[in-house]
């Protein structure tokens, strides 16, 4: 990892020929990207502002964020309002399966925490009503949770289930819903999954730290017990610069 500076940036040493047939802004493309692949930015590293590396390089600025846009269109570089531009942790990569995304972060090794937004009992819609086949009178939870995975936001979810199986708001901040869930007894062992895209609006830019219009996953859920029971519906939102799905397919 390199140097910091002061303000807990990490200075390049760019070597740019002037002379070269390659244009400016991709010599620095690659030695950033170089950078990146020999550890000497590592995830999460800052680089400098484009003022101060176009200062220091004599490069316009223009230049300097031509060249680092071809990294943030690559997915290396990310940036942040507030924050500046960071070196892209490790993305989590997500088999298409009945497993939550807490249990998955900690088996890729990721540290997840749980930010709950919204924890709220009461009357259902007329949708949860029916998703989730509920006798008259019956309440629900409507749960709202930001998931982070090293400290890095990550996914926004939003899920409905019987308030008769709502695990508690200190259950559900220590761990996930399915192994909160799993504790009472109750286990999913079917589930209907639609993995689609958005983009990020206002809310999501805010509690997933994107720019406005940022690219987005999504993936709506209905699961079941093995007596046929609804266990929950949900509609989850991830960051597609973090974030992939993955399928196996076989030939039949």
């Amino acid at each position: 990892m390199g140097p910091r500076t002061d303000d807990g940036t990490t200075p390049l040493q760019v070597d740019i020929d002037r002379g070269s047939s390659d244009p400016l802004y991709l010599q620095l493309a690659r030695a950033i990207e170089r950078a990146i692949h020999d550890e000497y930015l590592t995830p999460g590293s800052r680089i400098e502002n484009e003022v101060a590396l176009a200062r220091r390089l004599g490069l316009s600025r223009p230049t300097v964020r031509q060249g680092i846009q071809e990294l943030v269109d690559k997915g290396m570089l990310v940036r942040k309002r507030g924050v500046g531009t960071q070196v892209v942790q490790a993305p989590v990569n997500r088999q298409v399966a009945l497993t939550s995304l807490y249990d998955d972060l900690r088996t890729a090794g990721k540290a997840p925490r749980t930010e709950i937004i919204e924890y709220r009992v009461g009357r259902p819609s007329a949708e949860a009503v029916d998703r989730l086949r509920l006798a008259p009178g019956e309440q629900v939870l409507d749960l709202i949770r930001v998931r982070y995975a090293d400290d890095e936001p990550l996914a926004v979810m939003r899920n409905t289930l019987p308030e008769r199986i709502a695990p508690s708001r200190a259950s559900l901040a220590d761990s996930g819903l399915y192994a909160s869930l799993r504790e009472a007894g109750i286990v999913s062992v079917l589930a209907h999954e639609r993995i689609g895209a958005t983009v990020a609006d206002e809310e999501h830019a805010e509690l997933l730290d994107e720019e406005v219009g940022a690219a987005l996953l999504t993936m709506e859920r209905k699961s079941f017990a093995n007596d046929g029971s609804v266990v929950e519906f949900g509609y989850h939102v991830y960051r597609a610069s973090r974030y992939s799905f993955e399928v196996t397919l076989v030939d039949s």
